[in-house]
């Protein structure tokens, strides 16, 4: 393993200059698509370094505002080169992620800001209230710079970039990601997929500024010299078939997705859609980022065997920013293992396998690689089949959260990375039960929400599926139930207080619990992060304020 990845840059644009290295299918434009060499990929970053060093000096912040592209690549590569620390963000004008953008912005305090031409005018719209700040125009950098570059050393120690959470329970904030935990995560990651040097190919479409989508896209296939295909996620999101073509064009391709894409996938492509598509070549299909739910993988595989999927294909897996991203995952041509669990034991802190009554239907996230996992109770670490914190050791694990030492020694102080979600090993495998921020405590006994957003969507066919928010207010004596939910297209005209009837009914029901209030409202009102999850603190901090009508 190399002892900083951006050194396999200069490497494969000496041994193959050629070689496919990046390319962007530009489906919301021409349609066209560019690819970059291994060559022409380390010549464009070495230009930009040279120019972000008029700006700047090593250890010094560089914030990517561009939309996805070549150019978004090269600035984070450039920013690597140049020795500076990048903050992989997003152009102005993203739906829903305004404040999130002003936030992780200031926060990084950044000395130069990268965009392109195309984005420049809403980048100087977002700056100008603040103090001036230097921007570059990624695409206007002449490659004759390149010539000035002289290397300096990068060490595993040197903050390569600040990844900024998706802020599901609390404000963005920025984890401090080494040139070294980036290298050891890639490393990771390849041995998980088992990927062929120059030849296996990555296809994507996730936000290059979200962890998954920035080391599954730029960053692992520079370990093998290996291609990797990507393309905006809102074209994926008008047409997700899109992502399916691009798959068929390869005879060995690994590719990942939040849960809610599979789903997402299988409803939306027609069947007319899939003439021609071939996804015999698919090794790997990453399912991460949130929840993984047994009914999306089935939806997806039975929508696509005929299409030549292989069931082994799909691959469930967990991770967090604070370890980079990848933390486990099922073996490449394992299938999925899913187990129900007593519903009721898991509440109590154990996982009891059943085969009827109300129980939990978990999908296993595999074994780690190259990490250490272990779950933590009150009272330290916990046998299997006990319920707990999940708690990771590895050379992927970040060193700190930036500018917050509090919060750092909270989460990272030790030996280990307190991941704050709740899982347990059983036979080996881990299973992510929940987040510990999440759980719903009534009258003394757990409820994970995600259990109580389950029976709510199934409750009426009015509730969209997998746009659920299940949480808990303050009460007298007790935490009390607050159900927020969009409604579905069939449910446009249903009566909410029929709905909330049957969805009442329901948690009595299934969960011995009462609802104190249930919300039905508009499509695309309930909070999500940027990698798709249900933010259920903003969902309540938004009930809390009287803003969801």
């Amino acid at each position: 393993m190399p002892d900083t990845l951006i050194a396999q840059m200069a490497r494969w644009a000496r041994e193959v200059p050629c070689a496919p290295a990046y390319t962007f299918a530009d489906f919301l434009g021409d349609g066209s698509r560019r690819t970059y060499t291994w060559g022409q990929a380390d010549l464009k970053a070495r230009a930009l370094a040279v120019r972000l060093r008029e700006f700047a000096g090593p250890g010094e912040r560089v914030a990517v505002l561009a939309p996805p592209g070549l150019d978004y690549v090269v600035a984070v590569l450039g920013a690597m080169y140049a020795r500076l620390v990048a903050v992989p963000l997003f152009a102005p004008g993203l739906p829903g992620h305004a404040e999130r953008l002003v936030r992780a912005f200031h926060d990084a305090d950044p000395a130069v800001v990268l965009t392109t031409t195309a984005a420049l005018s809403g980048v100087k719209d977002f700056l100008a209230p603040a103090a001036p700040v230097p921007v570059i125009t990624v695409d206007t950098v002449s490659d004759l710079f390149a010539d000035e570059w002289e290397p300096e050393p990068i060490g595993p120690g040197d903050l390569a970039y600040l990844q900024y959470t998706s802020g599901s329970t609390r404000a963005p904030a920025g984890v401090e990601i080494t040139h070294g935990n980036l290298t050891a995560n890639a490393a990771q990651l390849w041995a998980a997929f088992r990927a062929r040097p120059r030849t296996s190919v990555a296809v994507l479409w996730l936000p290059l500024f979200h962890d998954m989508g920035l080391v599954a896209t730029i960053a692992m296939p520079m370990m093998g010299g290996n291609q990797a295909v990507f393309m905006d996620p809102v074209a994926f999101v008008m047409s997700p078939v899109r992502w399916l073509r691009l798959l068929s064009e390869h005879d060995d391709v690994f590719t990942g997705a939040p849960n809610f894409a599979y789903e997402f996938t299988a409803a939306r492509v027609r069947p007319e859609d899939k003439s021609g598509l071939d996804l015999s070549g698919v090794r790997v299909m990453l399912n991460g980022a949130e929840p993984v739910r047994p009914a999306a993988i089935e939806m997806f595989n039975a929508a696509f065997a005929g299409c030549g999927l292989r069931p082994q294909a799909h691959t469930p897996a967990y991770g967090l920013a604070e370890a980079t991203v990848f933390v486990s995952a099922m073996g490449r041509d394992e299938p999925p293992l899913v187990r129900d669990f007593s519903r009721a034991a898991l509440c109590e802190g154990i996982a009891v396998p059943c085969a009827d009554g109300e129980r939990s239907t978990l999908v296993s996230c595999g074994r780690p690689y190259g990490q250490d996992v272990k779950i933590v109770g009150p009272s330290g670490e916990l046998p299997d089949g006990r319920v707990g914190e999940i708690w990771v050791r590895g050379p992927n694990v970040a060193r700190a959260y930036w500018r917050d030492p509090v919060r750092s020694a909270e989460v990272f102080g030790g030996d280990w990375l307190r991941t704050g979600d709740l899982g347990v090993l059983h036979d080996g495998h881990l299973y992510v039960t929940g987040r510990i921020k999440d759980l719903i405590i009534v009258d003394g006994r757990n409820h994970y929400p995600q259990d109580i957003e389950v029976t709510v969507q199934e409750a009426h066919e009015a509730v969209r599926r997998d746009h659920v928010a299940a949480f808990a207010v303050p009460g007298e004596e007790t935490e009390r139930l607050v159900v927020v939910a969009e409604r579905s297209r069939r449910g446009v005209l249903a009566d909410a207080l029929e709905v909330g009837r049957a969805v009442q009914a329901a948690v009595r029901m299934k969960h011995d619990l009462s609802v104190h209030d249930f919300v039905l409202i508009e499509a695309g009102a309930v909070p999500r992060t940027s990698s798709g999850k249900i933010a259920r603190r903003a969902c309540l901090r938004a009930y809390l304020d009287g803003a969801l009508v």
